[in-house]
């Protein structure tokens, strides 16, 4: 399992399977793991795919909750491609891995050779942030994860056409089965930095998309995603014309990453590198 020691002393895991193509590092989503991932990764053309758990997820080692911040994972993020010896990346990442892209895009542009943005963008719908602040840090009420996959089938808002066996999938990627029950895969203390952030006035990220410019840059979108709005998607495609696009039928936030249309765009993406 390999792991690096982050600039504060906080030992993070990592996956590099090395390989042929360009380095592409995929960032998960805020409660999320490496196994965000797990289904686009055969799908892909020729990369290097390497995949980092953030401090407190996963197999990465928790840390003082105050540093649970896009900041600080940002600087995480660009630790590891010095520990790889990578002078360069490129960077796909999944909702809070495409924010901390942005942070990379406005510190670090020089280290990155492009971005593509899963469902997420510089606004962010209050209607996707409620709904997460509803089961940040809490675990669920299921006490097995075919419980577990059964309610998300009939919870999870703007999925449509998926099958029991992905829920079963992305359920066992999301909790660990225990004799007391399901448990989480970070910690819970998570939700205290989320919960501050979220009473806090929100930033102008537009400045850090548009920090993108002349980079590779692809965005998928889930059509009925409650995080990223049509108009939002609509701007970023304005301010970036030769930005490719995908916006997938019967997903909400976030696609999976292994729909026709989303391989389809991030093949063009890995192409224009």
């Amino acid at each position: 399992m390999p792991v690096f020691t982050a600039p504060d002393g906080t030992s993070l895991v990592f996956d590099d399977p090395g390989g042929e193509g360009p380095p592409i590092l995929a960032l998960a989503g805020l409660t999320r793991t490496a196994a965000d991932f797990d289904f686009v990764a055969p799908h892909l053309p020729p990369c290097r795919l390497i995949r980092m758990d953030y401090r407190g997820r996963g197999r990465s080692a928790w840390a003082d909750p105050a540093t649970y911040t896009i900041q600080t994972e940002a600087t995480d993020a660009l630790a590891l491609i010095d520990h790889l010896g990578l002078p360069k990346t490129a960077v796909l990442g999944t909702s809070r891995g495409g924010l901390i892209a942005f942070v990379l895009a406005l510190v670090a542009k020089d280290r990155l050779t492009g971005v593509a943005l899963n469902d997420i963008g510089p606004e962010i719908d209050p209607v996707g942030l409620a709904h997460i602040q509803t089961y940040i840090g809490r675990r669920p009420e299921e006490r097995t994860l075919a419980e577990a996959a059964r309610a998300r089938a009939r919870s999870v808002s703007g999925f449509e056409n998926v099958s029991e066996g992905r829920w079963a999938e992305e359920v066992s990627r999301l909790y660990v089965e225990t004799a007391e029950g399901l448990d989480l895969q970070y910690d819970p203390r998570l939700s205290e930095i989320f919960s501050s952030g979220a009473t806090q006035p929100a930033p102008d990220l537009w400045p850090m998309f548009d920090a993108l410019e002349g980079l590779p840059t692809a965005l998928i979108r889930g059509a009925n995603s409650n995080l990223l709005g049509a108009e939002t998607a609509a701007e970023m495609r304005r301010r970036r014309p030769d930005m490719i696009y995908a916006d997938v039928p019967d997903r909400g936030h976030v696609p999976f990453l292994d729909e026709p249309e989303a391989l389809a765009a991030l093949t063009s993406w890995i192409d224009a590198l």
